[in-house]
């Protein structure tokens, strides 16, 4: 059952911050981690696979051929993207990344 994927304002912005960060060296490279992180979070509505996150009630997705990971959690009949987070930031166990 291919559920519904659905989108927090901060995983928006997340997503637009980091592929205008890119583009601004590289169009190209933009389009590609693009591509790919919404790749990842489209099959993550047919398979719900990850890691355990970091924050509570949360799964983490890397996102292959990037530094990028997908954080989101699952909630009845969809699949709830909460965060897009680079891989080299530091987070402490149970929080966000600080801005």
């Amino acid at each position: 059952m291919k559920r519904e994927v659905e989108w927090s304002s901060d995983a928006l912005a997340d997503f637009g911050a980091a592929i205008d960060h890119i583009a601004a060296d590289n169009q190209q490279a933009a389009y590609l981690v693009a591509t790919r992180i919404l790749n990842t979070i489209d099959l993550l509505g047919d398979f719900q696979t990850g890691r355990q996150g970091r924050v509570k009630n949360t799964y983490e997705k890397l996102v292959q051929k990037t530094s990028y990971i997908v954080a989101y959690t699952i909630s009845g009949e969809a699949v709830y993207i909460v965060r897009i987070i680079h891989g080299s930031r530091d987070w402490p166990e149970g929080e966000w990344p600080a801005e």
